[in-house]
């Protein structure tokens, strides 16, 4: 393989991490609850349960929309099993494409891993007329029209 060449499958494969990297960057309109952020302007005081959604939160950090183990995995052997493939301009191509149908394979195998789990958000009406949600593994027992506290992030029966 001539220089050109090596050059030329190597910025292919460059070139589809990057792409996979690109594929999930919007944001999903279906995100999980939960963050940090969104809890962390809870404050103490009393309320009414106003609604309780049940809603799926991942364990997993990745996303979706991070270029993973798996992607930069799946490009480097597919990059391998397609450089096998062909002589010349051929083997150039069946490079990339081997690099970027890995990459793919990777991230998607990666993405299935995340798990799921259940928990609960909770809409309370204060007392001064604003509203929280709130989430939490578990509801507590609380229903709708109780009279709750909320401290520490936590909803409480009064």
């Amino acid at each position: 393989m001539t220089t050109m060449n090596r050059f030329v499958a190597a910025f292919g494969l460059l070139a589809a991490l990057a792409l996979a990297g690109c594929a999930g960057m919007d944001s999903p309109p279906n995100a999980p609850y939960g963050s940090a952020a969104s809890q962390s302007n809870a404050y103490t005081g009393y309320g009414v349960v106003q609604s309780i959604e049940l809603v799926r939160q991942e364990n997993s950090g990745n996303t979706g929309s991070s270029v993973g183990l798996g992607t930069i995995a799946g490009a480097v052997v597919g990059g391998i099993v397609g450089n096998q493939v062909g002589a010349g301009r051929g083997n150039t191509v069946a490079t990339v494409a081997g690099a970027a149908g890995g990459a793919y394979v990777g991230h998607e195998l990666e993405n299935r891993k995340t798990q799921t789990t259940d928990a609960y958000k909770i809409t309370v009406r204060m007392e001064d007329g604003s509203y929280q949600s709130l989430i939490q593994n578990s509801n507590g027992n609380l229903r709708v029209g109780d009279r709750v506290r909320v401290e520490n992030g936590a909803v409480r029966r009064d």
